[in-house]
Formats: structure tokens, sequence, C-alpha cells
């Protein structure tokens, strides 16, 4: 890997390296923001503390937060240590008490002697006649009054960390920020008014007014296009990349495409015909295809990759599926193998599970050639994974692994065509931040027999009527997922656990109900899903596991407890569970009162609308990048300083600006593009650096 600038390595040192950072204290930063310096200056301030107002101790008003200067008068530590300790100290006007809980008396004899004049800031109460002050948030000497009676940034804690100490390490990060050559194009940052990175980065740090903390401040708008152009470039140099590599013509005869066809008990739709046409063609063509399939839940993609895959076959190679669980990759064996072997063709299975004789027939079968379609889990790119020839790789629900996973995978072959699908649709700035290097399809139809599904909200205090509603659905023949938020009770959030709601429900039906959590083991899981399948388990108690993939034609009830918790597109996903037989399919959503405004937004919007595209914009406007797909670890980039909600325009500038940025200077080998690789390395996309070694 190409080496880090040395002006960077104060930043990337462990946080534990500026004065006064613990182990401690190092582990609580580490939790909140990060474990390096870097780290620190991205996490900005989300408030203000107004410390100028300086009144005279008889005008201090109740509950403002004031800086007074006063004369230390006397201390009075308690009779018995449970009380508080107080120290008397007045000005010309009154008498202002300062009060100390589980106080140490040399440290405030040291900082409060008797006789001295002392600056004391923090918020003033009145019990009675008497003016107090608990726990003063500073004390000074009076000579630095004036460093005092300032606007003090607020920053997002965590338990073990306070405001003091963390300011002051931002501080001590603010002072390794170097000086760095500018990699905002002059004109685009003289139009914008903008400062430089350093100047904005302390104006963040140190804000003026409330107008200083809006993500559309000049100095945040800043260093959101910073890191936007990190992540531009990034992807631009990625794609480049691939699009150089040699690549080859994929060009099949349909022979093995026309039997499926004959073999499928149904019509394609028009959109998996056209996605089909865009990839086949994609794969005739010179250039590696890298090409995203966005398809919503339920709408045929796994048929659109077996397209794709035969079509690999025919040209003379080999292809392979990849998920991101064991039950999803035997559940797409499953679907395939069937339709393949009756176009003559060969697929093996390879998850982490497989051990012994089955896994060593499987790898013999993949360099031979012998096995012409690979599905499994990130098992299919570990070493000892040879193929004889790959040239096809398809990745199932992108969103779980991310751009280097991508990039793995692509080295099993240095030619292999690529084509990621997601259930999950992304909206139009998503595609832009996390697929900025692929090519598009979306399939917007449902497949033929595929009906509504009636989605309704209740309150959890209607739970009895759910739970008769379940023994009738299950009476009538039919399957039910029953969703909870945790997999144990947790003190800290209040939530029906899996574990808790499971047992209640065995004491209704027995052996009927089932139970399914990410914490248990494959095999485990594996057999409660076989259960549920097609086997004696009606009821399947679940944690968000079951997201992704799973196929049921008989479930037609899905619960989902606490659904204010879940994000929109999850939600989706959850309930595109069901709805997949012939059977009417209801959706209850149930949910704690009251409902924020989000929250009913969200439900709402679920009830109105069973279309992805639509929801996956709606989650975007409602919620912020951030937390799209409902968890922080899908592939997409994890912002610090950009809100897509508020920087979409900075975003498309930033995409223009890498595409002209390297169509001039593909190496960033001139001035500017050697403060860019800087940039790169700010905002950690080394990889990307990596590919300008390369070539």
């Amino acid at each position: 890997m190409a080496a880090r600038p040395k002006a960077l390595f104060p930043l990337f040192a462990e946080v534990t390296a500026l004065k006064g950072v613990g182990p401690r204290l190092g582990k609580a930063i580490a939790r909140l923001a990060g474990p390096r310096v870097v780290d620190l200056l991205w996490h900005l301030p989300t408030g203000l503390i107004d410390r100028r107002f300086s009144p005279k101790v008889a005008a201090a008003p109740s509950g403002r937060i004031a800086t007074i200067t006063v004369t230390v008068e006397a201390h009075l530590p308690p009779p018995n240590p449970r009380l508080p300790y107080k120290v008397r100290c007045a000005d010309e006007t009154g008498i202002l008490h300062l009060v100390f809980f589980h106080a140490h008396k040399d440290y405030l004899n040291k900082a409060l002697p008797v006789g001295a004049e002392r600056a004391v800031s923090g918020r003033v109460e009145r019990f009675g006649a008497e003016i107090q002050m608990v726990h003063p948030d500073h004390i000074a000497p009076i000579e630095e009054l004036a460093s005092l009676q300032t606007l003090e940034p607020v920053y997002a804690l965590t338990e073990g960390l306070t405001l003091k100490p963390l300011a002051k390490a931002v501080s001590a990060a603010l002072a390794r920020a170097p000086e760095l050559d500018e990699w905002i194009d002059p004109a685009f940052l003289e139009k914008q008014r903008w400062s430089g990175w350093r100047d904005s980065l302390a104006s963040v740090h140190a804000p003026d007014g409330e107008s200083a903390l809006d993500p559309a401040h000049r100095d945040r708008m800043r260093l959101a296009y910073d890191e936007l152009l990190a992540n531009q470039l990034a992807l631009a140099l990625i794609r480049g990349r691939h699009k150089r590599a040699a690549g080859r013509s994929l060009r099949g005869d349909e022979r093995l495409r026309n039997r499926v066809a004959n073999a499928l008990p149904y019509r394609l739709t028009a959109s998996q015909q056209r996605a089909i046409g865009e990839i086949i063609e994609d794969m005739a063509g010179p250039s590696r295809m890298l090409r995203l399939l966005q398809g919503d839940v339920g709408s045929g993609k796994t048929v659109v990759a077996l397209y794709a895959m035969l079509a690999a076959i025919e040209a003379g190679t080999q292809a392979a599926l990849m998920a991101p669980t064991e039950i999803l990759a035997r559940q797409h064996h499953a679907v395939l193998a069937p339709l393949a072997e009756a176009a003559g063709v060969r697929v093996g299975l390879l998850t982490g599970r497989d051990k012994g004789k089955a896994r060593e027939a499987v790898l013999a079968g993949l360099a031979s050639g012998d096995i012409a379609i690979a599905v499994g889990t990130h098992a299919l790119f570990q070493k000892g994974v040879t193929f004889r020839d790959l040239g096809l790789a398809v990745i199932d629900e992108q969103h779980r692994f991310g751009v280097h996973q991508r990039l793995m995978f692509g080295q099993k072959s240095d030619r292999a065509d690529m084509l990621v699908m997601t259930a999950t649709p992304i909206p139009r700035t998503l595609m832009l931040t996390a697929y900025g290097d692929m090519d598009d399809s979306r399939l917007t139809e449902k497949p033929a027999g595929r009906r509504p599904i009636d989605t309704r909200t209740m309150p959890l205090a209607r739970l009895d009527e759910v739970v008769a509603a379940v023994s009738r659905a299950i009476d009538a023949s039919a399957k039910v997922y029953w969703v909870c938020p945790l997999v144990e009770e947790s003190e800290a959030v209040d939530l029906a656990a899996a574990k808790v709601r499971h047992a209640e429900l065995r004491t209704r039906f027995g052996e009927r109900v089932g139970l399914v959590h990410g914490r248990m083991k494959g095999a485990d899981k594996d057999a409660v899903m076989a259960a549920f399948a097609d086997g004696p388990v009606d009821v399947l108690v679940a944690t968000t596991v079951i997201e992704v993939g799973i196929d049921v034609a008989e479930a037609t009830v899905m619960v989902i407890e606490h659904a204010e918790r879940f994000g929109l597109a999850q939600l989706h996903q959850l309930r595109g569970r069901i709805g997949r037989g012939e059977r009417p399919s209801t959706c209850l959503l149930l949910y704690a009162p009251p409902l924020g405004e989000t929250a009913r937004a969200r439900l709402n919007i679920l009830r109105e609308t069973d279309d992805g595209f639509r929801i996956a914009e709606e989650d975007l406007r409602l919620r912020g990048a951030g937390e799209l797909l409902g968890t922080r670890q899908s592939g997409l980039p994890d912002f610090r300083l950009a809100d897509l909600a508020v920087h979409g325009e900075l975003l498309a500038a930033a995409r223009d600006d890498a595409r002209l940025i390297l169509s001039r200077d593909p190496m960033l080998a001139d001035r500017r593009g050697a403060a860019l690789r800087t940039l790169l390395y700010l905002f950690e996309r080394d990889v990307a650096v990596t590919y300008l070694r390369s070539g």
C-alpha cells in the first residue's frame, strides 16, 4: 500500500497521544468518535453554551448560565460527608454559594482560596433567598475572565465522558491539524467564498452563533465538499481501473437461456427482459462489466442473474453468485439448481460450514470447470478456491458488502464481469456516493401473481388481539413471522426481546413456535428455518436476521413489534417476506405510543405504498443518509461531515469535479494532484491511491 503523507502522521496517531488523554478517556473517545486524532476533528459541535452573560450576583436570573466575578469568603464543609460542601462567595450586591457533591476538600481549597477573587461560570439556581451555582463548569483566576466569556461549543457525549475533557481533546487535535496544499479548484473555491481547509475546521469547532451549527453554513459546506470529493474521486479511480483492466467479450448463443425459458412456469416481466438485455449487451462489450441490479423485494432478480450466468457459460466460462448469509446462499442454490439442471448446467454450493470430502469435491469441480455455477458466501473468495475460468461474478445484497469485498471477489479473475444486486432500492443521491463506479439496471415491476399486502398499524396495547389473529391464521394453515428488535432484554432499552416473546407465544402455541436470531449457530438457524418452511413450526419469532431473501410461500402474516424503531427501508424489506404465494397477506406494525412525527410519517408511508423506490427516497428525506438501510454496517459510506439530505448539490459538483480532475491528470501527478492524494488519505480512501500506483 502506498505510504500516507508525513504531514498527516500526527492526525492518524491514537487519541491517547494527545496531552491529558489517558487510557480510560481514550477508550470513551474511541467509543464516541473513533480511536484516532483525526476522528476528533470530524466530531463537530451540536450546540452552544453562551458564557458571555456576566451579571452581578443579585441580578443573576435563575436557570441561566452566567460568568460571575466574586471574592471567596469562606469554606463550609458539611457535618456529614453525604451532604454537599459549600463555598460562600460574594460581590458588592450579594452572596453566591458554590455547591459541590462528593467534594475533594484539598482541590477546592487550592482552586478557591479564601480572600481570592475568582471568575466562576455555570448555571445559576435560586433556593428561597439563597443564590447557588452547583458544580460550576469553570473556576478561574480573575485574569482569565476574558477567556471564559465565550461561546462554548457543545459536543455529543457518551457514558464516562464529560464536555470539559472532550473539548480539551478536540482543542489538542486541532492544534495538530497541519497546513495542507489546497485541493479544491481555485475558481470554485472563490465562487463559494470558502476558506482554506484548516481555517474552516478551526471555525466549525469555534462557532460564533447558532447559524454556524447549520449544515448549510459556509465552513461546514466546505468540509462536507472535501469529504464528498474524496468519496467521488476514489470511486472514479476504482471505476477507471476496472474499465482499463483487460476485459473480454462474453457472447453466448442463447441455447442454455432458451432451455431455461422453456422450463420456467411463468413469463418474464418487461423490466426483467430489459435488465437482461442491458446486462447481456454489457457482457458482450470489450470492457469489464460493473453493473448494479436494483429490484424491489420479489421483483425476480435471481432469474435475471441466472440468465446472465448462463450467457457467461455459453461463452465458455464459469459464473459465481455470492450471498451475505448462509441461509440466503442455500436458498439461492435451491432456486437455481433445478433451473440450471434443466439446461444441463451443474451448480455447486460452498459456504463456511462445508467441510471435508463435500468441500473438496466442490473445490475440485470449480478448478476443473465441471461445476459451471458456484453459489456461496464469503467462503467463495477465500484462499484455496480456484476457478478454471471465472467469467461473471454476481454479488447479492450488495449493501451488506461494500467496495473492498467487491474488489476481493473481483480478484478471483482479473477479467471477470461483475453484477451486484440489491433488494433495497437506493435513492439517486446515495447511488452516486456508494455506487458512483457502476452502471445501473432497475426492476420496477412485481412478477405476475404477486398480491398486494394489507399493511396496518396498531398500538402495542392491542397485543392480545394480535395473538388471537395469529391463532386464527395458523389454524387456517398460514405461517406467521413475528419480528422483535432485540435478542435479549436490555436494561437500557425497554424493548420486547425475541427470547421473551418466543417463551410467551410457546405457552399459547407450544412446539409450533420457533426462534431464530443472529447469535445462533448456522446449523441451528438452518434447522429452525427448515422447520418453518415445510415443517411443524408455524410461528417464527425472529430478529431482523430474516430481513433478506428467505422465501416461504405459505407465510402470509408478518407482525413487527416496535415498528417505530425500524428504518423505512428495513420495514419494507421485512414486509417483503410475505405475499409470495396465492393467498392474501397482512403486515401488522405494532408501535408504542406516543409516536414522534418522523415515526408516524414512516409508518404512514408504509401503509400507502409498496413501491420500494419511493420508500427509499422518503427514508432518505426523513432520516438522512447515515442511518439509511436500518443499520450503520451497510456498504454505504458513513459520512462524518456531509449530510446528503442537505449537501446533494455538492455531491453532484464533486462528481463532476472528480471526472474533470482525472480526465486532465489521471495519475494525480501535478501539484493539485498531490494535494488530492493527501485528501484521499485524509478521508481514508487509501485503496484508491494504490490504483494510481498500479495503473
